[in-house]
């Protein structure tokens, strides 16, 4: 944890947000570490704090640029508090839960199947047992509400983005890029493999809580069939 400590960058996120990134590559156990300090900051209940978000290489602290409480030199007070809550993050436990993410392959909604089975050189039932076998772990949640970034995709599935984008990538796709999985929690534009689809919602404003992922939760993806998909629930 303390090795981090050497690579800290901080930069200011707008006037009410300070970004501290650790490194500059995918990593998972310093994302492991970055989601333990993330929850040592969280508990210090610092009352000019509104969130504290881990990201894949960094953590985000956002606070309220007006309350009394907020140190007058916000940068220069953050490295001493992380420096701080380092100290102490070691005994946050990360994660722990495991979510069930069913998940249709068929074609129909898997819609770059056959030119990642071309790009990775892997039969097109291979891709489906190599993804929903692989020990899977939320980095983080982003780009639009409840969307998480998922590491531990298998090497042989290790595609890059698509050259062309998509306009709409449709709400529920699940995608592969790089190393990582992502699900779409809305209809966006959208550049990853589309490998299938779930009925599940990743993010619904009315549930509590409202995303269905949280960083360091560990995901099992479990294939099932174009009728159960279009049956479910």
């Amino acid at each position: 944890m303390k090795k981090l400590l050497k690579t800290l960058r901080l930069s200011p996120l707008g006037d009410g947000a300070v970004y501290a990134e650790f490194t500059g590559r995918l990593d998972m156990d310093a994302n492991r570490s970055l989601q333990a300090l993330a929850a040592a900051l969280r508990a210090r209940n610092l009352p000019w704090v509104r969130d504290v978000v881990p990201a894949i290489c960094g953590v985000a602290v956002h606070f309220d640029p007006y309350h009394p409480g907020l140190p007058a030199a916000p940068m220069e007070y953050f490295e001493t508090l992380l420096r701080e809550a380092i100290k102490t993050a070691s005994k946050y436990e990360v994660g722990g839960r495991v979510v069930e993410v069913p998940v249709c392959y068929d074609p129909v909604l898997g819609l770059d199947l056959d030119e990642i089975s071309a790009h990775a050189r892997v039969a097109r039932q291979d891709i489906v047992a190599l993804h929903a076998n692989s020990p899977h772990i939320v980095l983080m949640v982003g780009f639009s509400p409840g969307q998480p970034y998922i590491g531990g995709l298998d090497p042989k599935l290790a595609v890059p983005r698509r050259a062309t984008p998509r306009t709409r990538v449709p709400a529920g796709s699940v995608a592969i890029a790089n190393a990582q999985t992502c699900v779409y929690s809305f209809e966006t534009p959208g550049g990853w493999n589309i490998i299938g689809r779930t009925p599940l919602r990743a993010f619904d404003p009315v549930r509590d809580p409202p995303s269905l992922f949280s960083p360091g939760d560990r995901v099992r993806f479990i294939a099932i069939s174009r009728r159960e998909y279009e049956s479910f629930g």
